[in-house]
């Protein structure tokens, strides 16, 4: 007999009681169970209405085609066939594990020969680091000439340069103070004698300055330039992006000199230290690296600082290119000397709690500009650490602050626009109401301020009384409608350009590009 369902004979027949008709039982069961009804009768059935007949092993007939000897033979081909596929396979499969195996025994092995270098160098530099304490002068643990102060206090909360190194704050020594106050010296000497150099790029060619180039320098998946610097003597451009590296780039050949990779985070500042090799990286990773050149011409880090508890958003090279500052959203910013990496001072304001969101030195490097997340400016005497000077009127957090190079102006970006602060007089007089302003800059010679927002736009310097013209207004040709950062190059020649896309831009004089095959935008 043959199953109601599947019109074959079943392997395990069962009857309904209800029905009285035969079914193949896996068949009947499923039926009942989603539909709970007889297919044939559709009267109501459940798994009890069911019954299973005993019967013998029943044995299916043979199909037709293997009743004869050309068609067994042509079933054991079949079968044979199928067999060597799957044993090709299984060949192939075991080819390809064999190899994934060699694969990972062998980055295995040179995993282990890298740590065991690290290790080797992490001995070594701890070594060197405790002999380096032995020979360090014990410091007291707030400056004796400023035991008075108590708005410009160094933070308890000490960083660290690496695992299991002591906590040191020497504090800035008279032999430092003495370097910082010579070079002040110096530099205010030749200021007096400062003239605009005649190479300089005149109004009439900044007005006709158009894109000349785009090099998407950055990633495709994180895209975004976060922050810019510009190495005049050797015409580099260095930038920082959202996708946690940083590019040097040679802007007369259009190369990429070298990436920096390490920070896990975007890389939030990017400075080059004066002519020296070496170029200062800031992080939302909580950390400041040290990046030197090496033989080959790439970057490599030489030291990551620690010292730090939240995002460091900026970082200023001091006028001897021997010190540093780094400002951090942990309401605190460091002194670095610059060879060994060790922070000498780490500040806070006990008067009020501000997270560091920018910070620039002043041209004759006695004075630290720093912008706040809550819309203050504050000015810091280096020497003593102490807040000698803060300024308020801003709508949101300071995303950029920018000294001129004459010494009496300040320019600071925020949410509501751009100020301009004359520090002889410590008092706002000018102010640029543009929405959202990301980056402000002077250009080196004091000529010129750069101000990136929705668009760049670039005005002529002035007095304090005299009107700042507007020179050129340059589109974001990003598409994404916020410029985040803007930088002349030598002479004001050109006009650098970060944005939310990848892509560097250059601005300049139409037949005045030098670059070799500039990328276009992607």
């Amino acid at each position: 007999m043959n199953c109601a369902i599947s019109g074959e004979v079943p392997e395990e027949p069962v009857v309904s009681t209800k029905s009285g008709l035969l079914y193949e039982k896996r068949l009947i069961e499923r039926h009942i169970s989603d539909y709970g009804k007889c297919p044939v009768t559709g009267e109501p059935h459940t798994i009890t209405d069911i019954v299973p007949i005993k019967t013998g092993k029943i044995v299916k007939p043979k199909p037709l085609h293997t009743a004869s000897i050309p068609g067994l033979l042509g079933t054991f081909q079949t079968e044979w066939d199928s067999l060597m596929l799957s044993n090709f396979a299984l060949e192939q499969q075991l080819h390809t594990a064999r190899q994934e195996l060699s694969h990972a025994l062998y980055q295995h092995d040179a995993a282990c020969r890298v740590i065991a270098r690290l290790k080797k160098e992490r001995d070594e530099a701890r070594q060197l680091l405790a002999e380096a304490e032995r020979h360090l002068p014990a410091a007291p643990e707030v400056a004796t000439d400023n035991a008075g102060l108590s708005n410009g206090k160094r933070a308890a909360d000490d960083g660290e340069l690496g695992p299991d190194s002591k906590k040191m704050r020497l504090g800035i020594s008279a032999q430092v103070i003495t370097e910082l106050t010579d070079c002040n010296a110096a530099l205010s000497q030749q200021r007096k004698k400062r003239q605009i150099p005649p190479t300089l790029a005149s109004i009439d060619a900044l007005e006709k300055f158009t894109q000349l180039s785009s090099h998407p320098l950055h990633k495709t998946n994180k895209p975004g330039i976060f922050s810019m610097d510009i190495l005049h003597s050797k015409d580099a451009i260095a930038t920082g992006g959202i996708d946690t590296t940083a590019v040097l780039f040679d802007r007369p050949s259009g190369q990429i000199l070298s990436t920096l990779t390490g920070h896990s985070k975007k890389v939030t500042s990017i400075k080059f230290v004066g002519d020296t090799d070496l170029v200062l990286t800031a992080s939302s990773d909580k950390t400041v690296r040290i990046w030197g050149s090496s033989e080959d011409g790439n970057y490599a880090c030489r030291h990551t600082l620690k010292d730090h508890s939240a995002e460091v958003r900026a970082v200023t090279v001091h006028a001897t290119n021997k010190y540093f500052v780094s400002a951090s959203l942990d309401s605190t910013w460091c002194f670095y000397d610059l060879s060994s990496g060790l922070c000498l001072a780490q500040v806070t304001d006990d008067s009020e709690k501000v997270d560091y969101t920018a910070a620039a030195f002043h041209p004759d490097g006695l004075i630290l500009g720093t912008g706040t997340a809550q819309s203050i400016v504050k000015i810091w005497d280096v020497k003593s650490q102490a807040n000698v000077a803060k300024f308020g009127g801003h709508t949101g957090e300071i995303t950029s602050v920018s000294f001129s190079e004459n010494g009496y102006f300040l320019a600071t970006a925020a949410l509501d626009g751009v100020r301009l602060w004359d520090l002889r007089k410590l008092k706002n007089f000018r102010t640029f109401e543009f929405p959202d302003a990301n980056s402000v800059e002077f250009d080196h010679s004091g000529s010129y301020l750069g101000i990136a927002a929705s668009d760049i736009r670039v005005f002529q310097t002035a007095s304090v009384k005299a009107e700042w013209n507007p020179i050129k207004s340059l589109p974001d040709l990003s598409g994404t409608g916020k410029a985040t950062c803007v930088k002349f190059g030598p002479d004001a020649k050109y006009i650098a350009v970060g944005s939310m896309d990848r892509n560097l831009r250059i601005f300049g004089l139409p037949g005045d590009d030098n670059t070799e095959d500039s990328a276009q935008d992607s």
